[in-house]
């Protein structure tokens, strides 16, 4: 079996499964309780909000754990939007963003905020001077991803940030999620106020995401009840899932990519074929390569690599089984005849050159058969 679909999720680093079960079983109290069981997990989850900050480079009150990367964007998005409504209604976003950012802006626009999103080029960047273009005095959040999660495009953060510091009553919101490696140089530029990961697609559990909130910012929080998380985002902490995450985050990092090797690798093979695009720029992410065969739909494409037992998907896997096609592709200006045949690889460290080898092997045994069918 060989799994090329990363950035989707990834499988759970050993040691951060031993964690979550080693926390499972011996710091089981409520982080809340009074007793001594609550007092020592409590203590083991201000352990894990340090830990995460000091491999983020900043401070532990500016850490708060969720569910996952979907919920840091809508918290990001929409806590804003409830904070600062009294002093606009605008918001700016890019066309090629997450469905958790996109979904979330378009339900905002039907209680009356007005949403800019911005163009992409055709390598997936957006422009800098569209966004000075766009910005206004009623804006109140700018939220643009650091790495596409389909192509894989890499926005110009750190131009982002220098525009904004001209406006520094507008939240800056960076969806990092596919781009960890990355969240402590971004985070350093010092002007993001706000910035999701998730800890699934760093090898860590399902089910639990970071937020960074910069100190003094205010959002207003989703989820109200017992006042967990300084407050902001009330729900018992899932304790485990935490411990684990900071486990992996800290592997993560620590890590020697080898992904633009293998993305490298791959993309020299695909490059000389005449009936395939390739739809990520080359300086985009190592761990991400997305193309299509000319007049083979993108499911078929997937589907076949499955029989040969390689895992791959169709752009992103939170939109995959709907009918439509990549929003980022069409917003690239993708011709649709290409978009609808769109695939993804994604690597991870715990992939090899063997494998992608192995891919191109069966590439070559599929692009026959696929020039059969038609």
């Amino acid at each position: 079996m060989i799994y090329f679909d990363n950035a989707a999720t990834t499988k759970i680093y050993d040691d951060a499964l031993t964690s979550y079960v080693q926390v499972s079983q011996k710091f089981f109290g409520n982080p809340s309780s009074l007793h001594q069981l609550g007092v020592d997990a409590y203590q083991v989850l201000t352990k894990a909000r340090a830990q995460v900050a000091s491999l983020l480079s900043v401070q532990p009150e500016e850490i708060f754990f969720t569910s996952g990367g979907t919920e840091s964007n809508n918290w990001a998005i929409k806590g804003t939007a409830l904070e600062k409504s009294v002093f606009g209604k605008h918001i700016i976003t890019t066309k090629i963003e997450h469905p958790s950012v996109l979904q979330t802006c378009k339900q905002l626009e039907r209680f009356g905020f007005e949403v800019t999103y911005l163009d992409v080029d055709s390598k997936g960047i957006v422009s800098i001077d569209q966004l000075k273009e766009s910005l206004r005095k009623d804006t109140i959040l700018v939220s643009v991803m650091a790495v596409n999660n389909e192509v894989g495009a890499v926005q110009p953060i750190a131009e982002i940030a220098k525009v904004l510091e001209e406006y520094p009553s507008i939240h800056f919101h960076v969806d990092c999620v596919q781009a960890v490696e990355r969240a402590s140089q971004l985070l350093s530029i010092g002007r993001i106020d706000l910035l999701s990961l998730s800890a699934h697609k760093f090898h860590g559990p399902r089910g639990v995401g970071i937020m960074y909130k910069k100190f003094g910012r205010k959002i207003q929080a989703l989820l109200t009840g017992g006042g967990q998380e300084k407050g902001e985002r009330s729900t018992t902490e899932n304790l485990p899932g935490i411990v684990a995450t900071t486990k992996a985050l800290r592997m993560a990092l620590e890590e020697e990519s080898v992904t633009g090797e293998l993305r490298s690798q791959l993309w020299k093979e695909l490059a000389t074929k005449p009936e395939i695009r390739i739809f990520s720029p080359e300086d985009g992410a190592s761990h991400v390569l997305c193309f299509a065969i000319k007049g083979v739909r993108g499911e078929v494409v997937v589907h076949a690599f499955e029989n040969h037992g390689i895992y791959i998907s169709t752009t992103s896997a939170c939109s995959s089984k709907k009918a439509d096609s990549s929003s980022t592709l069409y917003a690239m200006d993708v011709p649709t005849e290409w978009a609808t045949g769109a695939v993804r690889v994604s690597f991870s460290n715990d992939n090899t050159k063997e494998e992608v080898e192995q891919f191109i092997k069966v590439q070559h045994q599929l692009m026959k058969q696929f020039s059969f069918l038609k």
